[in-house]
């Protein structure tokens, strides 16, 4: 069990790689036994990852057909959906203790990408009704059809292209929205060689981690170089994840009455500090930072409102 995952996280357990492969066959070809005759997948492999993710969306979240384009961020769903739990239990601070579900709560995901995992978790996980916005015009084209091939997201789900680089909020929120949260994963890199560099310590630590377990690489893909996708806009950005979330508080306050809760996910702890100097230079008091933690790794997410 993974316990440091949110109680209500339905990714708590290992992974049931049998069951998830017979409601995803294309799961299988990845499936590797272990030394101690347990199964598991090359996690180096994106294509072993990418498959994994469509499974895992086909049997717990009903799912049928999910991709994302080559070279976009697929994202590790058991974190997302802390993300999307924790928010669920702050709305619920709101509601009489209460988790708030179905269509009439409405949720906004600044940067939803190409994979579109926040909408999906919330949306089925809860029922809540959700906005996804992104300015990569490719993101935009997948995440539609991920829910023009899954019919169960049609209703739930809008998708909206940020028109406007320089901006968070402006053109993707109209005047007549009004919105429950803001969720928000953004872009941790300053720049193309922040980013790379990271990606280079990503391969290093799978090579020092798979050294100490035995080889996980899959027989059919011995030579496979290691890789992290994603797009420049996914990974990086002028100034990193502080620039982009100091933004986005200053942004924030025009939008005070039509969006309860602002929040961001927050990957350097270092950065805090000046977070929470801003929210206060705002006069914005009502902070929340929320903790979560998938096994060794620990993240957080803040969130503000202007009032109660």
């Amino acid at each position: 069990m993974k316990h440091t995952l949110h109680h209500r996280n339905v990714h708590r357990g290992s992974y049931p790689l049998d069951e998830l492969a017979l409601s995803s066959p294309s799961l299988k070809p990845f499936l590797i036994i272990k030394p101690d005759h347990s199964k598991t997948i090359n996690f180096s492999d994106p294509l072993a990852v990418k498959a994994l993710n469509a499974s895992l969306l086909a049997y717990y979240y009903q799912i049928k057909i999910w991709d994302i384009p080559k070279g976009y961020l697929c994202p590790p769903i058991p974190g997302r959906a802390d993300y999307v739990h924790y928010l669920a239990d702050l709305l619920a601070t709101d509601n009489d203790g209460v988790v708030p579900e179905g269509n009439n709560i409405k949720g906004l995901d600044i940067g939803v990408g190409a994979n579109l995992i926040y909408p999906i978790i919330a949306t089925r996980a809860y029922g809540w009704q959700m906005v996804g916005t992104d300015i990569d015009v490719v993101s935009i084209k997948s995440a539609n059809t991920i829910i023009d091939s899954n019919p169960i997201l049609s209703s739930n789900i809008d998708i909206r292209q940020q028109v406007h680089q320089k901006h968070i909020f402006s053109a993707v929120v109209k005047a007549d929205d009004h919105f429950d949260f803001c969720m928000c994963n953004p872009p941790f890199h300053q720049s193309a060689e922040h980013a790379q560099a990271g990606s280079q310590r990503k391969v290093r630590n799978l090579a020092k981690n798979k050294s100490k377990r035995g080889s996980l690489l899959s027989p059919s893909r011995p030579s496979q170089a290691l890789n992290f996708a994603g797009q420049s806009n996914e990974l990086w950005c002028e100034g990193g994840e502080l620039q982009f979330i100091q933004q986005m508080i200053a942004e924030s306050r025009k939008y005070a009455h039509q969006i309860q809760w602002f929040s961001s996910l927050v990957s350097k702890k270092e950065n805090l500090t000046q977070i929470y100097k801003k929210l206060r230079e705002l006069g914005i008091t009502d902070v929340k930072t929320i903790d979560m933690a998938q096994g060794q790794k620990v993240s957080r997410f803040v969130a503000w409102r202007f009032g109660a």
